[in-house]
């Protein structure tokens, strides 16, 4: 049973002391990681930010709040503007938080994250306080 955050490509950053954002955070392979969720995790398509953010689009938007545990906030974040939960950890604060693979990143803890990549994104949560408030849109069921 391994630690849990958020994430670098084709690394998982893990909280080794100390808990969420302790400054002895390192990366480390992920290839342990097989307790995340991954299905459904691959994007049916590319999405704008404009899309996203259009007036009567096909997303909804949802705020969890987030407390990470000693070992992190179970839940993975990849992708470019806009950044994307590639994984959820099952039992992890994220999943029962009600955060979901496939859902964009929109802001982390009040910032808007829509332009930035997700080193970026995952350095705000690594950075930030244990509560994370995360904004994100969920494409609507047809």
């Amino acid at each position: 049973m391994g630690p849990r955050t958020a994430v670098a490509p084709s690394k998982e950053v893990k909280a080794l002391a100390g808990g969420p954002g302790h400054p002895a955070a390192r990366l480390r392979s992920s290839s342990d990681g097989s307790r995340y969720s991954r299905r459904g995790a691959v994007l049916k398509r590319p999405v704008s930010t404009e899309e996203l953010q259009r007036p009567g689009g096909p997303y909804i938007k949802k705020t969890f709040t987030i407390v990470g545990d000693a070992v992190g906030w179970g839940f993975v974040v990849r992708g470019n503007q806009p950044c994307h939960i590639q994984a959820v950890e099952p039992c992890g604060p994220a999943a029962a938080a009600g955060m979901k693979v496939c859902q964009f990143v929109v802001s982390v803890n009040g910032l808007n994250v829509l332009n930035l990549d997700y080193r970026t994104v995952s350095h705000l949560i690594l950075t930030g306080p244990r509560t994370v408030v995360m904004e994100v849109m969920e494409e609507t069921e047809h």
